[in-house]
């Protein structure tokens, strides 16, 4: 079964026409998808490729500092210990912190695997709420 958490945002129009009509306005989805591997997908080899896709919000290097912008955090075999703490550097942990939408993640021993991608802050702190895909596959020798 596949995870998604989403977080809404309002646009900056809707925003501002919110406060001036005193309504709450429309509201866009930030959202995070694993494109590849596939959720339940088998793999042949030790290898994966991994795509992502982000929707409102703009992915964009952690150095840069940009209100509003996030870069992806992928999660190996490893459970997302603390939401609001920023995402250490260990093993299984990888920082796309140059904004990166693809990455191959290798040396994969032979079995199941499942991968957590998290949108993250220039801080490596997850977004609030949080935003979040998972999927699970298995790899073939």
């Amino acid at each position: 079964m596949r995870e998604i958490i989403t977080r809404w945002k309002k646009p900056l129009g809707a925003l501002v026409w919110s406060f001036a009509a005193g309504c709450t306005g429309d509201t866009l989805p930030i959202t995070v998808e694993l494109l590849t591997p596939s959720d339940g997908v088998e793999v042949l080899g030790t290898s994966v490729q991994v795509r992502l896709a982000a929707e409102g919000i703009e992915i964009a290097p952690a150095a840069e500092l940009r209100p509003g912008a996030a870069h992806h955090h992928l999660f190996i075999d490893r459970d997302v210990a603390v939401w609001g703490a920023a995402i250490p550097a260990e093993p299984g942990i990888l920082h796309l912190g140059a904004g990166q939408t693809e990455h191959m993640v290798t040396g994969l021993e032979p079995g199941e695997h499942r991968i957590i991608a998290v949108l993250g802050d220039n801080l490596h702190v997850p977004l609030q709420p949080p935003v979040a895909d998972t999927v699970r596959f298995t790899v073939r020798n």
